[in-house]
């Protein structure tokens, strides 16, 4: 039994020995970030990977962000808004490219990796069509750990950049497909959804992931018809459950597709592979039975292109003729409204970046989170994509068995 202890008259009450919870003090261990924002510059490419918003949240937590005079000018950003949110504005590219994270829109090219120092960690979009294995070959020597916005992956086991990506092509792509259909002299001048006594364009798309969805969705707010072709069921099923309206919806069946094809005033590609190339749905003898004057937006064309007529085109000349079908084969249709898509972007990376800072740096992030380690094409100048080595015939090495054995 424990001895009593006696406490004197003289204490009792006292606040020395009321029990009290004392504050565990915990500090908030940020890894500093040195960020990137270079100008981008391919003449097209108007979007920036960050807004000052998300810029002013970093710089408060501590990371430092560089951004290059006149980088947010295409999307009406200046460098004073910038400047304001905590950057530091700095003339010369090779400034910029000093920082350990560079962040890009658009790909890289070979002249500018020149200029990039060793082991840097990238993101960017990839833009598969333009890759080159001597690129490939080239970010291995500079030992980069490399990042594409087409296969990042969120917990939640989607594409969050490709996704939003998605949503503004889908409702862009139908706007484009309406202003050439109605062309006097490249289209078949008609209007997209009719009037009372004449019947709307007939629109068939692709896939019916998100740019599907969105397209379906401009498409029947402008009167037109609309037909959905995909191989996944339950796609199907969520379109039509999201836009709330019963529509044409089918498998990707030759005989049905070509018929479709036929019919046809529109047709939108819209069909995302998880991993590599996207696979040719289309072929060119069924784009050559299509309605002269009719109008392909391969919106695919980021991933190689649906359509086996497509070829990239670019926003000066977005537009060329196969079988007197009009092709629109834009990589990057975001890039036509740079503010939003810049915004777009800065929602995703901004949070990694964040939590990048907190977990002791990217390469800690990719150690406890899985779902990112998709996204990664190079680390430290190993390729890690199964379908960039299969087509470039280079090593590859499985980033979930290298990250297994160091962590």
């Amino acid at each position: 039994m424990s001895p009593r202890i006696r406490v004197p008259d003289e204490l009792k009450g006292s606040a020395e020995l009321v029990t009290r919870e004392q504050p565990a003090e915990v500090q908030s261990r940020v890894t500093r970030q040195v960020i990137g924002l270079p100008r981008e510059d391919q003449i097209e490419e108007k979007r920036i990977a960050l807004t000052p918003e998300s810029v002013k949240v970093l710089t408060e937590q501590g990371h430092q962000v560089l951004v290059q005079a006149g980088a947010g000018q295409g999307s009406r950003l200046s460098d004073t808004e910038y400047a304001e949110a905590g950057a530091e504005i700095m003339q010369h590219q090779e400034e910029v490219y000093q920082a350990s994270i560079i962040l890009k829109t658009a790909p890289l090219n070979a002249e500018t990796l020149q200029a990039i120092p060793p082991n840097r960690l990238l993101i960017s979009a990839l833009h598969l069509p333009t890759l080159t294995r001597q690129f490939l070959e080239a970010c291995q020597q500079r030992r980069l750990t490399a990042v594409a916005f087409e296969y990042l992956r969120d917990e939640s086991d989607t594409f969050p950049i490709v996704s939003a990506m998605s949503e503004i092509a889908g409702s862009a792509c139908i706007f484009i497909a309406a202003e050439l259909l109605s062309h006097p002299r490249l289209g078949r001048g008609i209007l997209l959804g009719g009037i009372a006594g004449v019947p709307p364009a007939s629109v068939l798309i692709l896939g019916a992931g998100t740019v599907g969805e969105f397209a379906a969705r401009a498409a029947l707010a402008m009167g037109a018809e609309v037909k959905v072709f995909d191989n996944n069921i339950y796609k199907l099923k969520r379109l039509q459950r999201n836009i709330g309206a019963r529509l044409f919806t089918s498998v990707i069946a030759a005989d049905l597709l070509l018929d479709a094809l036929q019919q046809a005033d529109v047709a939108i590609g819209a069909i995302h592979s998880k991993s590599g190339r996207t696979p040719i749905v289309v072929t060119e003898d069924m784009v050559s039975q299509m309605k002269p004057g009719s109008v392909i937006i391969d919106v695919s064309i980021d991933q190689g292109g649906c359509f086996e007529s497509s070829e990239v085109t670019s926003h000066r000349k977005p537009v060329f003729k196969k079988f007197d079908v009009l092709h629109y084969c834009v990589p990057n249709i975001a890039s036509r409204v740079p503010r939003t898509a810049s915004q777009a972007i800065s929602n995703v990376l901004t949070p990694m970046l964040l939590e990048a800072g907190l977990a002791g740096g990217f390469d800690r992030l990719l150690g406890s989170h899985t779902h990112l380690r998709n996204g990664v094409y190079l680390y430290r100048g190993m390729l890690t994509n199964q379908h960039l080595s299969e087509r470039f015939q280079l090593k590859y090495t499985d980033l979930n068995l290298l990250f297994a054995s160091e962590y």
